[in-house]
């Protein structure tokens, strides 16, 4: 009896062979070069998105810079809803986006978070301080945009290298080729977005779209 069982548990057992797959231990190339397919990439997620999603939306969201921040003054709420992100998270402040045509009346090119001072209105006061990079300060880009959102992204860490990653692309695309000599009394036309500014400050706005006139 126990050998005809025994002999039955063999059959059983080498009838399961062939159906058997053997799981190969990846090596430790493998693991790393899946770990690096896997791996989050900030440049690549912009660079998807900068012309066919983000250069549209600012087109379109963006409001003449006298009306953004004269409701933005007297209504932030109000204003981000309109020309912000409705969609930000509670607890982050409102970022707007913005649309103006100006004279660069100061242009600080000597460091390397380079700035222009824009009058609009032709009072000689600068009514909005434009950053032109290469260091560029903020995520406004990024925070205006109401398509991207934090929980898509795995920790803090991600959603931050993806705001700057947003500001690198500025630089590659545009604000790389803008002259740092000779700017002062120039025309400019400028699309980006601005977080609410300390009262009296003018709002350091962000490109998404800049270009040098006469």
């Amino acid at each position: 009896m126990w050998r005809m069982k025994g002999a039955l548990l063999a059959a059983v057992i080498v009838a399961a062979l062939p159906g058997c797959k053997i799981i190969k231990t990846p090596t430790a190339e493998e693991k790393a070069a899946a770990a690096a397919k896997d791996a989050f990439d900030p440049k690549a997620r912009v660079d998807a998105i900068w012309q066919p999603q983000v250069v549209p939306y600012f087109e379109k969201k963006a409001g003449e810079l006298k009306d953004v921040a004269q409701l933005a003054t007297s209504s932030p709420d109000q204003a981000g809803e309109k020309y912000g992100n409705p969609r930000k998270q509670s607890s982050s402040p409102w970022t707007y986006a913005v649309k103006f045509t100006g004279k660069v009346i100061t242009a600080d090119t000597a460091s390397r978070a380079a700035t222009l001072d824009v009058d609009t209105n032709g009072d000689g006061k600068a009514d909005a301080r434009v950053q032109i990079g290469p260091a560029l300060r903020g995520t406004a880009l990024r925070d205006t945009l109401d398509f991207v959102n934090f929980n898509e992204f795995k920790n803090q860490i991600e959603w931050a290298q993806f705001g700057k990653a947003f500001n690198e692309k500025a630089n590659a695309a545009f604000l790389a080729a803008v002259p740092r000599d000779g700017l002062v009394g120039k025309t400019v036309t400028v699309i980006g977005a601005y977080p609410l500014p300390s009262e009296g400050q003018p709002p350091l706005v962000t490109p998404s779209e800049l270009t040098v006139g006469s």
